[in-house]
């Protein structure tokens, strides 16, 4: 069907059959959010602008300001200007220089910090964006990791599952700022209230209780700060993968299922694979792909990065440890969370 604009497109991302469970009879379906234009974040951008328009927290012509390494800047950048307003993103040397062309082409003002601060990367960024605003009157900051419209962006998602995979049992998907697994899951429950919830975290992350380690390569999932947006009680079930991990992970996504994404989605992945050979024949899981790949040509994809950050010197576990609260990961490790606390 034909939609008015770019704007109007966002979301009716394809969900797709993976080459799992063929032996244990499980179905895995991935929801292939990396076929949005710029990734899952198009969702949340669309929901929070045009919300924030409505209220008239965001008025005719004031600027847009946002802290961002990724998907989040992109999907700004992409509704903000059709819409009449100026974006501000804020990010870290750590953004790729895809992420970084693609946001200058579409319009932005990128400002990178130089330094890390006492919270890491994102506090020094944040740190940066309040004297943003501070020089911009009346700007508009999205505030992706507090701002409730950020889960509620995924009620779209939800709704494409529930027509188009109709009941399941499992849902599978990263966490960053919390919105997405717990919007989209919160969302399902409405529906299916016996969905089980599977969160994937970074080693080094703090969202569940991990030290946390301001070094860690991957992007796009875990966090230095807490987000009000992540909703503990969404969740079943977290595991975590160090760098070495992921990034194995993700090459496998592509050589077994022939789909470039990104770390998030090869974590993704890897816990659909653990799921599709344990669960009891029938069980349904759906997992959440939020990123492609380009952007990662030369980090996950790159030997010679490989290389330099002795990502081989890593640990690996074939299957997941068992830890227990309080317990520090440094391998792929999991923890069911009975309370969901």
């Amino acid at each position: 069907m034909p939609y008015v604009d770019v704007v109007d497109a966002i979301g009716h991302t394809p969900l797709v059959g993976l080459r799992l469970g063929e032996f244990t009879g499980v179905e895995v379906f991935a929801k292939l959010e990396m076929q949005n234009l710029y990734g899952m974040k198009d969702r949340v951008a669309r929901q929070v602008v045009l919300h924030a328009r409505k209220t008239g927290e965001l008025v005719e012509g004031a600027p847009i300001v946002e802290s961002s390494s990724g998907t989040m800047a992109l999907g700004l950048a992409l509704v903000g200007p059709p819409l009449g307003h100026e974006v501000h993103i804020v990010t870290d040397p750590r953004i790729d220089p895809i992420t970084l062309v693609k946001l200058k082409k579409l319009g932005a003002s990128v400002h990178i910090v130089d330094r890390m601060g006492e919270g890491g990367w994102q506090r020094a960024r944040l740190d940066r964006l309040e004297q943003l605003m501070a020089d911009l009157p009346g700007a508009f900051w999205p505030r992706q990791y507090s701002n409730p419209q950020n889960p509620q962006a995924y009620q779209t998602l939800a709704a494409e599952l529930l027509q188009d995979c109709g009941p399941f049992d499992i849902l599978v998907g990263s966490v960053g700022s919390g919105g997405s697994l717990c919007g989209t899951a919160r969302a399902l429950r409405r529906t299916l209230p016996d969905l089980r919830v599977v969160a994937v975290d970074c080693a080094g992350s703090v969202l569940f209780g991990q030290p946390d380690d301001p070094t860690r390569l991957q992007s796009g999932l875990g966090n230095s700060l807490m987000p009000s947006n992540l909703d503990h009680s969404q969740i079943d079930e977290i595991h975590w993968f160090n760098d070495r991990e992921a990034f194995e992970a993700t090459r496998r996504l592509v050589r077994e299922q022939l789909l470039f994404g990104g770390n998030t989605s090869g974590s993704v992945y890897q816990v659909l694979r653990h799921l599709s050979s344990r669960e009891k024949a029938g069980t349904r899981v759906v997992g959440i792909l939020p990123d492609r790949g380009d952007r990662y040509y030369d980090s996950v994809f790159g030997d010679d990065y490989w290389a330099a950050r002795g990502l081989d010197e890593l640990p690996v576990n074939e299957e997941p440890v068992t830890v227990a609260a309080g317990d520090t990961v440094v391998a792929w490790s999991r923890r069911e969370l009975t309370d969901r606390t």
